[in-house]
């Protein structure tokens, strides 16, 4: 592959990884503001506060996607299915950034709390980030090769 070829790719994949990032941000936040909310006034315990939380913020990261990044795609799957393996590619993803951790602080033995979140807010997020960049792509987003009422390689993303 040439030089000019990898740039015009990654030109081309631009729009599709911003509006990932947009809808990606907005379930973040999504999920982080419900967890707080759940955890502090209402009072649940942690991991029911987080699981709670987490669905939501899927659900957050799966209507940006579908209604925004890949909204001009002809869905191969009915949108109950795709929302399942979107949850699945996210529960990977939340897989790998507890398996940063568990290597980071039981197999290298750095266990401080500063270690915990570079291990997994940092490597595991990005590492997880890719995981479900990718799957989102291929996987949920898969297309049939048509576009809904636009003319083939013309749509564009929801922030370009």
């Amino acid at each position: 592959m040439s030089v000019t070829s990898l740039r015009v790719r990654l030109r081309a994949l631009g729009p599709e990884l911003l509006g990932f990032a947009a809808a990606g941000i907005c379930a973040y936040a999504a999920d982080l503001g419900l967890f707080i909310w759940l955890r502090g006034p209402v009072g649940l315990d942690p991991l029911t506060a987080k699981s709670l939380s987490f669905v939501a913020g899927c659900s957050v990261a799966y209507a940006g996607n579908a209604l925004g990044t890949y909204r001009g795609k002809t869905a191969e799957i009915s949108r109950l299915r795709q929302y399942a393996v979107f949850f699945a590619v996210n529960i990977a993803g939340a897989l790998v950034q507890l398996l940063c951790i568990a290597v980071s602080h039981y197999g290298l033995g750095h266990t401080s709390q500063r270690a915990d979140t570079v291990s997994g807010a940092g490597i595991g997020m990005a590492l997880a980030t890719v995981l479900r960049f990718w799957g989102t792509r291929t996987l949920v987003f898969r297309t049939t090769g048509r576009t809904t009422g636009r003319t083939p390689g013309t749509e564009a993303s929801w922030t370009g």
